[in-house]
Formats: structure tokens, sequence, C-alpha cells
């Protein structure tokens, strides 16, 4: 969905699906953040999460109200540029916040490079393309290609042994 655009975001019917799913994925990871060995670090890690958390589920509401407008374009870039005006809203909800689940999420996976070195890594470089095609290129192709390394990353950090391929690569 998100490689679709913003016509297919605003096309959807009857309700705004993409947003429902990242609002549900983003009140899950609540509960997968706690998963991770408890440490200081991770105590860090976790914090930039749930910070992260709490901008997606605020971006959410803000997205949904954007999606209210249907095809009202000018309606919606003037709640826009109305909305990037406010810091307040703008900065914690649109632009910073939801970045430190991404942030909080490479931390956790940073303990685990030298265990678990694929798995941090794609979880790590998945982050990393996430943030450039949302920043710097806005290519939606490249943020779902960031979304697939970090989820395939974090899949396997959650279901990780201490044999098989990670492991055995790092005791080389």
């Amino acid at each position: 969905m998100l490689s679709q655009g913003t016509a297919f975001i605003q096309a959807q019917n009857p309700v705004d699906f993409a947003h429902w799913f990242l609002l549900i994925g983003a009140t899950l990871m609540i509960s997968f953040s706690l998963v991770f060995p408890k440490s200081s670090f991770n105590s860090l890690a976790t914090v930039l999460v749930i910070l992260g958390i709490v901008a997606h589920i605020g971006m959410c509401a803000l997205d949904f109200q954007f999606w209210s407008f249907g095809d009202d374009v000018v309606g919606r870039d003037k709640l826009i540029n109305h909305l990037r005006g406010i810091p307040s809203i703008w900065l914690p909800f649109m632009d910073i916040g939801p970045a430190l689940l991404y942030i909080g999420l490479s931390i956790h996976a940073w303990k685990f490079i030298k265990t678990h070195t694929i798995s941090a890594i794609l979880t790590i470089v998945g982050t990393i393309i996430i943030g450039l095609g949302h920043y710097i290129s806005d290519n939606r192709i490249i943020v779902v290609l960031g979304y697939v390394l970090l989820a395939l990353g974090l899949v396997l950090l959650i279901y990780r042994k201490d044999s098989g391929i990670d492991a055995g690569l790092n005791k080389l």
C-alpha cells in the first residue's frame, strides 16, 4: 500500500486501511520491544521505541485527518501547511518522533551485532534505508525495501537461536 503513493491512500474506501494497519502495528510494537534482553543499553532503546510508537499513533491521527479530505487536495494542502507551521505538532508527530521508533529498534539490534551479525545488520540497514527513502529521496520503493529488511532482521532476532547460520558465521 505504501508504495502506491498518496493517490492510492486517498482513494481507499470505506476506511484508510494503510493507516489503520500502521496504527495497529505501532500499538503491537509496545509488547514487541519488551522481548529484548534487559540492560541499560536496551532500556534506552525501549524508551525510544515507546516514544516512536506514541509519535506513530499521533502521525496516524493526523493522517486520518488528511485522508478525510478525499479529493479536496486544496483543503488537505492548507491543513498540511498550517500544521507544518506548528512545530509542537509537526516535529514530534511527523518529522522527528516516528524516526525514534526505528532508532530504538536499531539500538536493540546493535546489542546483537557480535552474536547475530546478519540479523542485526539487516535491521540496522533497513532502518537506514527507510530514513534515506523518507527524508532524502522520497522514493516509496526504497522505503518498502527498508521495511522488508527491517522486518526480516527483527524476525530473525526475535526467533534467534545460538546455533544456525548467523551463529555459525560469528564463530569464523
